[in-house]
């Protein structure tokens, strides 16, 4: 599939460059007319926040969007996931673009009229619900991509898919969601893209400003589960039970050994981080068991199994020596989000023309990660950051994704539309 989608790249290679000007300059003129809009999209879709795999009114917009604009479109992909069509006029490749849909159980906290007072049910409580990671953003700027390149059909050598993807931020538990299912249920067949591109906005870069980087760019994820059992007893008399809040407390001490001590963090960077510590009802009671959850995040697949064996390692015998029993669990979340070298390389020039002077920056590696990857692994793949700090702000100050305080300035908007509706375009074309 890479030697196909480079193949049309050289095939059509020899676009002139007056004929490539007037493409980049009818986007820009599409984008900038449909800015208003894309911002109204935006804050409705803000103020009407769906958590994950329930976006089904963010799904009804998308799907009647798609289809006034007279593309083929299917729906309830991966659940709620939305895919539409848009044959060129002209014979060619075939480009897919992504952006993730549902928002985070996050009550928000930022005072602007369209901000979500919205409720949900997230692992049994009702939760506010945010658009606390700029998918909100995400859909609204798709939709005008495809609303820009709707009206380019004509010249449009190749096929773009439009993918509305569900449940990036991981399904409910117990059940199937994002990219994966998306790919299981065939979303990237009939037809297959040669190559794929996704943005996502990000704070502390200003408004507009674009990123990249070639190769790893985002890191695995894993969760990690941890039981601590002792043997409960009065909190006055320890020495008559096993305590597992202190055993506890020692394997997460333990644990940040690993990284600081036991891997070779010069290779690639990782992270293990305990995040919940649960256990006992009352003061004066030393419990039976403790739970703990947390993430880890690398780069590096070896580094990732040795990491999750040391885990292991540690948490067992600690808990042995002090008597106690711990029980690990690690699940595989999402993969490194890699971003094809070739594809990159032959996109750059698009991402300069689109950023403009000081508009275009290299990435350093970000430990969060992206179901994106999924995609990537797949059909060749560029995943690229949006910056949505406002220019005359601090950017070290900003309140970053997943903040009940994060804020999109939607000035950047329109950058957004221009950038994967030129890379649409361009890899259509076989340019640069």
């Amino acid at each position: 599939m890479r030697t196909n989608a480079l193949a049309w790249l050289a095939l059509f290679a020899g676009t002139t460059g007056s004929l490539a000007h007037a493409q980049a300059d009818a986007i820009d003129a599409a984008a900038r007319k449909l800015e208003p809009r894309v911002i109204e999209w935006r804050r409705d879709l803000h103020q009407n926040p769906e958590l994950s795999n329930r976006e089904t009114r963010t799904a009804r917009i998308v799907a009647d969007h798609l289809r006034a604009l007279g593309m083929e479109v299917q729906t309830n992909v991966a659940h709620t996931g939305v895919v539409g069509l848009l044959k060129g006029g002209k014979p060619g490749p075939v480009v897919a673009l992504r952006a993730d849909m549902d928002a985070l159980p996050v009550t928000e906290e930022v005072d602007v009229p369209f901000r979500s007072q919205a409720k949900g049910q997230y692992n049994g409580q009702e939760v506010g619900v945010m658009h606390a990671c700029g998918h909100d953003a995400h859909v609204a700027i798709m939709m005008g991509v495809a609303q820009v390149l709707t009206g380019m059909r004509d010249q449009l050598p190749g096929t773009v898919k439009f993918i509305f993807q569900p449940a990036e931020e991981g399904p409910p538990a117990g059940e199937k969601g994002g990219a994966l299912y998306m790919i299981e249920q065939g979303v990237l067949d009939n037809p297959r893209p040669d190559a794929i591109f996704g943005l996502h906005v990000i704070a502390g870069i200003p408004a507009g400003q674009l990123t990249y980087r070639s190769g790893p760019l985002m890191a695995s994820a894993d969760w990690v589960t941890i039981s601590v059992r002792g043997r409960q007893t009065h909190g006055a008399w320890p020495w008559r039970g096993i305590d597992p809040v202190v055993t506890a407390s020692q394997i997460v001490i333990g644990l940040q050994n690993i990284v600081s001590r036991q891997i070779d963090v010069s290779k690639e960077p990782a992270v293990v981080t305990i995040a919940t510590i649960n256990g006992g009802a009352r003061k004066n009671i030393i419990p039976d068991s403790v739970e703990m959850s947390g993430t880890i995040r690398s780069f590096d697949e070896d580094m990732r199994a040795d990491i999750h064996a040391r885990i292991r390692h540690v948490a067992e015998n600690i808990a042995q020596a002090n008597h106690a029993h711990a029980e690990v669990g690690i699940e595989k979340a999402v993969a490194v989000t890699t971003n094809d070298d070739a594809l990159t390389e032959r996109m750059l020039p698009t991402l300069r023309r689109v950023g403009g002077e000081g508009g275009l920056k290299l990435q350093q590696r970000v430990m969060v990660a992206e179901d994106f990857s999924y995609f990537q692994q797949k059909v060749p793949g560029m995943f690229f950051f949006l910056g949505i700090t406002p220019r005359d702000q601090d950017m070290g100050q900003a309140a970053p994704n997943h903040s009940p305080r994060f804020f999109v300035d939607e000035s950047a908007l329109v950058q957004g539309v221009r950038a994967l509706s030129a890379l649409a375009v361009d890899f259509l074309a076989g340019k640069p």
